[in-house]
This record gives C-alpha cells, structure tokens and sequence, in this order.
C-alpha cells in the first residue's frame, strides 16, 4: 500500500500551466474576484481552468449541504493547528495554486482518505491521508519527504532547504485530518515554516462553487 501511495503521489505532480483564450475568459459571469475570472493549473496532466460554477441559482446536494455531524469524531476545529503554521483561505489557496504549484515549488495535500480523494477533490491536489502517519516509520517518511524535495546531507542529516511548501486540507471546519496530518510530518521533523493550512477545506471550496475534479485510478 505504502508504494502504490507513493506512485501515486509522483504521477500527480502538477505540470507547468497555459495560457487559455481571452475570449472564453470574458464571458464568465460569476467571477472569483472582480478582477480574476479563472486559475490555470494541471492535474496529472491535464490543463483545468478553476473558476465557479456559472449558474447563480445553483445549490450543493451532496454531503456537504449538512450543518452537523456527529462530534466525536467531527468536532468543531480550532482556528490555528499551530502558533506557527500559517491559515490561508480560498483566495491565498488559488494564488498557491497559481504561483508555488504551477512553478513547482508547492503541493496541495488532500488528508483526506484515498475513497474521498478519488469522489472528489481540489484540482492539483494529491493525496496524502492522514492516517498514513500513523504507522509510518522513519524509512517511509523519508522516501514521502524526498518525494517533497528532501534532500539528505553527507552525515544523514535531513534538509529541508529545498522542500515543497504544502498547502493542507481536508473536509472544512469540523474535520480533523489535517490537523492529524500536520502532527504527524512535524514529528519525523517537516519544518512548520514550509506547511499551510487551509481549515475551510472541501466544504468551503464547494460552497463557493469553485472548480472539483474526480480521480477515477483507485489506490489499493
């Protein structure tokens, strides 16, 4: 399971973006901002336009209309996972997208287990359930952190200097996997300064309609 994660991982890393045709861009309606209409970026290798859903009348009526869940174990999450690591909204996670995914220089990390991942997800994103840290060993985390950018120094020691920063999610506020997640890398010692932390996640990337993509490859 853990080598047919980490192929995984490797075939979704985004490809540089194009440019799309000015002309399509200008009639989209209901735009992200004022002044952006749509993000480019790649998901194992196909060119996506993120936007929002054009359709102002248009409503969620999947599992991510409900307003409770049962806490145990989905409860309410802190604002901060940490002091240290910084929260980032709709608007800084399509700027990651654009910028640090679409240059190579950040990943967009779903937490979320592989049968939600593959239902459906933030364009780009890969999937790094948060439950794989949980028996991971030291070899395992050194081969995802390579993955990452890792590199490792003449005596052993592991470098960070040319990590990816990774932008962190999973169901939205009332979900604890990435917080899980992001315990779990900063224990085998992924530096909190390359981690972001996207709380609202998939429930607040829906509900403002912006663009989801499904993965039909499963992973055993």
């Amino acid at each position: 399971m853990k080598r047919l994660l980490l192929l995984s991982f490797i075939s979704l890393l985004p490809l540089y973006a194009e440019k799309i045709n000015a002309d399509i861009a200008k009639q989209l309606k209901v735009k992200i901002t004022k002044d952006i209409s749509y993000i480019e970026t790649y998901d194992a290798g196909e060119k996506i336009w993120v936007m929002r859903i054009q359709d102002p009348a248009y409503k969620l009526t999947d599992d991510y209309v409900k307003t409770s869940r049962l806490c145990p174990p989905f409860c309410i999450q802190p604002n901060k996972v940490d002091e240290n690591i910084t929260n980032i909204g709709e608007l800084e996670l399509l700027d990651f997208m654009k910028n640090e995914v679409n240059n190579h220089t950040g990943i967009i990390v779903d937490a979320r287990l592989p049968s939600w991942y593959q239902v459906e997800t933030i364009p780009s994103a890969i999937n790094l359930p948060f439950n794989i840290v949980e028996k991971a060993d030291k070899a395992f985390m050194r081969k995802i952190f390579q993955v990452l950018g890792m590199t490792i120094d003449q005596d052993g020691s592991w470098n960070f200097t040319h990590a990816k920063q990774l932008a962190i999610f999973c169901n939205g506020v009332w979900c604890g996997q990435s917080k899980h997640l992001i315990d779990g890398l900063l224990k085998f010692g992924y530096p909190k300064d390359h981690l972001l932390y996207y709380r609202g996640g998939f429930q607040g990337w829906k509900l403002l309609g912006l663009t989801t993509i499904m993965h039909t490859s499963k992973i055993q």
